[in-house]
């Protein structure tokens, strides 16, 4: 199963139920092109993520730094993290996306020594899996076995999922990172997540950069840092893409023109829409719309 268009709340916090068995747990494979955006939209949950490229390579971003991921590497991605993905180069980039309610790694009683610190811990949004590295090499090879678990469906699989779940763990643990708690970064990652918030409430609407600094209690100054900072554009330039992503899916439906579409999402043109629209998708609005149509009538 792949997710191909991402159900998020006005946090950008995803909301795709994580469970393909009767365990809090989600796997499955993902290809970067086909989700609606063409790529991974930023998000986060409270679930971890680990991810092992299969095929081609990805640009992963999460929270404030990007790095390429290339195949048979992956990534941990923690809980709470901000994060997106694109295909690079046209790689036709897959991958299998493995996540994992943080209270299913390890029991009860451990959870509170060998989990929750790496939760809370600041100076860890991610880890890279190299491969080369012979703790990271044993939780590849444990998201590889878990997937095929879920494909296979053996006899008393869940449990063979929670063992392999634990060596994931065990085999994270045992590089020694060194866990730190700041203050100022969790302050910062809250402050995003209420102006990623109220842009997400207000996106249809007239939206100045005065209302967002204000939703993050920063100035104008500050509030263009952060963004520029963890999201890599500017704050009203983020809500130019975020309408184009929401129109995607008004697009498809038939009730509504393309100048419905502009206004629905808060563009007050329809031509600046379409400019927009362009610049971001490589064709016009309704280049997509008759696109999605079609598609649709040859399934």
């Amino acid at each position: 199963m792949q997710i191909k268009d991402f159900m998020i709340d006005q946090s950008l916090k995803e909301l795709t139920e994580h469970r393909t068995v009767v365990l809090p747990i989600a796997c499955y494979e993902t290809t970067i092109n086909q989700n609606i955006n063409g790529y991974i939209p930023h998000h986060w949950h409270d679930e971890f993520q680990f991810v092992l490229i299969v095929k081609g390579e990805a640009i992963f971003q999460i929270n404030e730094e990007k790095l390429a991921v290339r195949e048979g590497e992956g990534l941990f991605i923690n809980s709470g993290s901000l994060h997106m993905a694109k295909d690079k180069n046209d790689s036709g980039c897959v991958y299998i996306c493995l996540n994992v309610s943080p209270s299913l790694v390890l029991s009860q009683e451990l959870y509170t020594s060998y989990v929750n610190p790496y939760i809370q811990a600041t100076n860890i949004p991610y880890l890279y899996l190299d491969a080369k590295e012979l703790w990271a090499k044993n939780i590849l090879a444990a998201i590889v076995k878990i997937n095929q678990l879920i494909q296979q469906n053996p006899p008393y699989y869940e449990i063979d999922i929670t063992i392999q779940l634990t060596l994931i763990w065990k085999n994270l643990l045992i590089n020694g990172f060194e866990l730190e708690y700041e203050h100022t970064e969790m302050l910062k990652s809250h402050r995003m997540k209420q102006m990623l918030n109220w842009i997400h409430l207000h996106y249809a609407e007239k939206i100045l950069l005065d209302d967002i600094a204000r939703a993050g209690q920063l100035s104008r100054s500050e509030c263009c840092r952060y963004f520029k900072r963890i999201l890599k554009t500017t704050p009203l330039n983020y809500v130019t893409d975020y309408r184009i992503q929401k129109s995607l899916i008004l697009l498809q439906q038939s009730e509504f023109n393309v100048t419905d579409v502009a206004y629905q999402v808060g563009f007050n043109s329809t031509s600046y829409f379409i400019d927009k629209f362009r610049n971001s998708m490589n064709m016009t609005p309704l280049a997509y719309k008759k696109y999605k149509n079609y598609c649709s009538l040859v399934k």
